[in-house]
């Protein structure tokens, strides 16, 4: 991971031409620097474990059929987590990679590719970053803090968000970065989170540190988070179990 962040992506920070920026979809842009640092991972990856599947963010987008080794045993590739932000010469952004069997992530790791911060998660193994164990912690405020997406809801689902629990929390911006989003919700920085769109990608690895470290990621329902319901929405996260049961229960009357 610090190695294709040296190599293929850093270097294409802040330089990227217009042509190297493309839109998948409305607010959903892929860069030059994706597409080479997954390919980078892809290889890398086969050298540690070449009898697991592949399934990368860009390869997925190609071809839908990849979504289908979820369920199986493979590696999962998100090259550049917050492409939005690198594409506009900003930060975060950083590289999320996870390795999953029986639809369940059992391992993930998480790096900042400009602080060079590295978390990573084993299942029932613990949370660490940069090596040493770490437990999540709240942000001690009196109004819980919470990072809200907003962005994926059409209108009337964002006015109800905004009524049944923005209201209760004090909101901040999310940084559009996952691989920035769960580190804050375990070092104390966000209480919880909530987000609609749930791609193995963008969630394997962060779900699993922010569980390993004592909080809790859970779909409103309760149940698992699993990386193989690719067309499932709704995701809690949480700082704490009790924090977890606030927010699922203000969800719950969306």
């Amino acid at each position: 991971m610090q190695r294709v962040s040296q190599q293929v992506i850093l270097p294409r920070y802040r330089n990227l031409a217009s042509g190297e920026i493309i839109e998948k979809a409305h607010d959903d842009l892929v860069t030059i620097a994706d597409r080479e640092a997954e390919d980078m991972l892809a290889e890398g990856l086969a050298r540690i474990d070449s009898s697991l599947a592949m399934v990368g963010e860009e390869a997925a987008h190609s071809d839908e059929a990849v979504l289908d080794h979820l369920s199986g045993d493979c590696w999962i590739i998100d090259p550049i987590d917050g492409t939005h932000n690198f594409a506009h010469a900003k930060p975060p952004f950083g590289i999320l990679l996870a390795q999953a069997s029986g639809g369940l992530a059992q391992s993930g790791w998480i790096y900042d590719c400009l602080s060079g911060r590295f978390c990573s998660a084993h299942r029932s193994g613990g949370a660490f970053v940069n090596g040493e164990r770490i437990a999540a912690k709240t942000t001690g405020e009196p109004l819980p803090v919470a990072a809200i997406s907003l962005i994926f809801l059409d209108p009337e689902r964002r006015k109800s968000v905004e009524r049944h629990i923005s209201t209760h929390y004090r909101t901040v911006d999310i940084p559009r970065c996952a691989a920035e989003q769960y580190p804050r919700l375990v070092l104390g920085q966000n209480d919880v989170s909530f987000f609609e769109r749930t791609l193995a990608w963008d969630h394997a690895a962060g779900a699993l540190f922010l569980q390993e470290a004592g909080g809790r990621i859970a779909r409103p329902d309760g149940s698992e988070y699993r990386v193989d319901e690719h067309g499932r929405t709704g995701l809690l996260g949480a700082a704490s179990p009790d924090l977890w049961d606030d927010l699922a229960r203000l969800y719950a009357q969306l």
